[in-house]
């Protein structure tokens, strides 16, 4: 089993805050893994059955808005009061971070070294406008953009350039599966625009 410290903290922070958990709290302890952090804790939501449909429009779209940041070089993350105030459900949160961190075992970390966030941010805004999209007809379509999200953020937490690789693969790998699917793709899209407008 690799060494990652940061994981280790997060799941500590987890089980020592009883009530009044949001995500600035996280946020506020990050230090210079802060990005990796925010990457994490907004894709986790996506993996929990249940919660996937509506947390992959509202991950989506702020962890395109974080990818964007990165780009443009902002050294620390501008995040709005709301999402700040956000609670965490700990429970939900420590079982999908549990879930993932047993694929992640499986995978080679490699030496860690400093990674390039604007490249890094271009992958999480692609991604997450993946993420973003309404693909629900699709097997796994909010799962697998998700996961990859959450490698991207491992990545940058632990800076393990491998895993950073490999989530670009796997970004390109969802790209090419949701290309494939392009006509239902459209047709939830258009599903979604007419319930929106009918708001």
């Amino acid at each position: 089993m690799s060494d990652r410290s940061f994981f280790e903290k997060l799941h500590a922070r987890l089980d020592t805050e009883e009530e009044g958990l949001t995500l600035g709290t996280f946020v506020e302890e990050a230090g210079n893994q802060t990005y990796g952090l925010l990457v994490l804790l907004l894709s986790l939501p996506s993996l929990i059955p249940g919660l996937n449909v509506p947390m992959a429009l509202l991950g989506g779209s702020a962890l395109i808005g974080l990818g964007l940041q990165m780009i443009f070089g902002s050294g620390r993350p501008a995040i709005p009061g709301r999402l700040r105030r956000q609670r965490i459900h700990k429970g939900k949160v420590k079982e999908a971070l549990a879930t993932f961190e047993r694929q992640l075992d499986r995978l080679p970390s490699g030496p860690r070294r400093a990674l390039n966030r604007k490249w890094m941010g271009l992958w999480v805004a692609w991604t997450a406008f993946l993420l973003f999209l309404p693909v629900w007809p699709l097997p796994f379509g909010n799962i697998l953009p998700a996961a990859t999200l959450c490698l991207l953020g491992a990545a940058l937490m632990e800076e393990r350039p491998l895993w950073g690789w490999i989530g670009v693969i796997a970004s390109l790998g969802v790209t090419i599966y949701f290309g494939y699917s392009f006509d239902i793709i459209l047709k939830s899209l258009h599903h979604f625009l007419h319930w929106f407008h009918a708001l």
